[in-house]
């Protein structure tokens, strides 16, 4: 039977049934400073890490974490160097945060739901 999840699976990507990582809306999102349009893209509980305090949020809580760190260190730029490869079960990607002169170090974590990629983990870090 896994033999046959692993095929459809396969199938699906060879086909690109599955939608695409929204890399674009996350970076727009960043930029703009936008909580509401990041927890958007995300599952309906989002593990959130910012500068050391984590938890599991809502994504109306996750959004007020978020909409916090901005109004804190808004910034006006944002940029992946790094995404993984994407599979069935996800993907992640890193990317800069930058915020006047403090620079951050972006990580999210992204779970196949449905054909979509979902954010399931969010974290930023001082770089």
């Amino acid at each position: 039977m896994n033999f046959i999840y692993a095929a459809l699976a396969s199938l699906f990507f060879t086909l690109g049934i599955l939608g695409d990582v929204p890399y674009t809306s996350i970076d727009s999102a960043f930029e703009a400073n936008n909580p509401n349009a990041i927890v958007a893209l995300g599952k309906s509980k989002i593990l959130i890490n910012v500068l050391g305090k984590e938890g599991v949020y809502s994504q109306a809580q996750a959004g007020l974490v978020l909409k916090d760190f901005f109004t804190r260190k808004p910034g006006s730029e944002f940029n992946f160097y790094f995404k993984g490869k994407e599979t069935a079960d996800g993907t992640f990607a890193i990317g800069n945060y930058i915020s006047r002169s403090e620079k951050f170090r972006v990580t999210i974590h992204f779970k196949t739901e449905g054909d979509q990629y979902k954010i399931e983990s969010l974290r930023i870090e001082e770089d």
